[in-house]
């Protein structure tokens, strides 16, 4: 049994504890609150002073598929698989580097969680997968179940495919005739295969490529659509609700331009990055207050740093939000049981709760000042950092 005592403890789904007590054992939060009585022989942490926290997360991050991204060209390239602009046969499970440099940094951050993306040179890039920062396989570090299907709209395609002006998609155009084609496709191909399920028909001729998108077409796998500029994020919206799928937009960097429309179609918006520089024209418009503007209307968002080596600096931009109008409970709420609900593990992470992992983060400052250092990192109840 381990307790962590006289921490402010932010419970998130519940109150925020003064000199609070948190208990786990086995991998796993026993009790939270006031008065917690602490089991004779527990190892005890005292948080004097300290904020606890749920282990952070970053819902959109290339940790470990891009390898520490700004490095030598062939691991930096892991995460764009660019023969082809269609590619949902791809996995971001068959990349995980588990050495990767950013781990250790992100997990200092009091980072515990992240979902690792393709990257969004492709219209369709392949699935991204969840995974805790600890272990040295793939397979002691994902978290099965969480498969999503990168999408992505805007500039990237378009350079990546079309800037000799000979391959499609060349203009915004072809980015949506050629999305709305393979996903038609797909919808063919699931329809024949389920008549043949239901033994009403012959079982189409085996299609890799496209076998991959009948859960996205059915409704049972999110879509995770990279999209800057307001006319990008309504291609989105207009091609999800054309097909029926399940989506969030990534980034949505002019997601205030269109705010009407995100209330109204209740729309998921991962944001970030959050302090990017002019790079190309599709940021230009990006508002550190985008985020306050999102809570006041209603709209459900994570924050996020899309990146690898990055995602540790995260804590600090979500800082600068607060200062543009952001709440300190939605600011947490970003963070922590938002990416946990997107991802189906709010059952297991995002908030310090009885029965959930126990995935502990614990700052000698305020979590979002670029003041604070986080002291100890716990991942499924063992002490990484410290």
């Amino acid at each position: 049994m381990d307790a962590i005592i006289n921490g402010k403890v932010v419970t998130v789904t519940g109150p925020v504890i003064d000199k609070g007590t948190v208990l786990y054992d086995k991998g796993k939060i026993v009790a939270v609150g006031k008065n917690v009585k602490v089991p004779k022989g527990a190892k005890v942490f005292d948080a004097k002073g300290c904020y606890v926290t749920p282990g952070l997360i970053d819902i959109h991050t290339h940790i470990s598929t891009f390898a520490g991204r700004n490095t030598m060209p062939g691991p930096d390239m892991d995460g764009n698989e660019m023969s082809n602009p269609i590619t949902p046969e791809v996995r971001a499970y068959d990349a995980v580097y588990p050495e990767d440099i950013a781990i250790p940094v992100t997990r200092k951050a009091g980072f515990t969680t992240v979902y690792t993306l393709p990257g969004s040179a492709n219209l369709i890039g392949g699935t991204g997968i969840a995974i805790k920062l600890r272990g040295h396989t793939v397979d002691e570090m994902a978290i099965p179940g969480t498969e999503m299907m990168k999408f992505a709209l805007g500039e990237n395609p378009k350079r990546c495919y079309g800037a000799d002006g000979r391959k499609m998609p060349y203009t915004r155009m072809g980015n949506a005739g050629l999305l709305r084609k393979t996903l038609f496709e797909a919808k063919v191909y699931s329809d024949e295969l389920k008549a043949f399920e239901e033994g009403k028909g012959e079982k189409p001729k085996p299609n890799f490529q496209l076998d991959a998108l009948v859960p996205v077409v059915r409704g049972e796998m999110t879509c995770r659509i990279h999209a800057h500029r307001a006319d990008d994020i309504m291609t989105a919206i207009h091609i999800c609700k054309e097909f029926n799928l399940k989506f969030y937009i990534e980034h949505c960097t002019e997601g205030q331009l269109i705010k009407d429309v995100l209330k109204k179609e209740k729309v998921t918006c991962n944001l970030g990055p959050l302090l990017l520089g002019p790079l190309k024209e599709e940021v230009w418009n990006q508002r550190l207050d985008t985020p306050a503007v999102f809570e006041k209307e209603g709209i459900n968002f994570c924050l996020i740093a899309d990146e690898g080596w990055g995602t540790q600096f995260l804590p600090s931009h979500i800082g600068t939000c607060m200062r543009e109008g952001l709440s300190e409970k939605a600011a947490f709420k970003a963070v922590t049981i938002n990416p946990a609900k997107a991802l189906g593990l709010d059952d297991r992470i995002g908030s310090l709760e009885v029965g959930k992992d126990a995935d502990i983060a614990i700052f000698n400052g305020h979590p979002f000042s670029n003041m604070t250092k986080c002291i100890r990192t716990i991942i499924d109840g063992k002490v990484f950092d410290k």
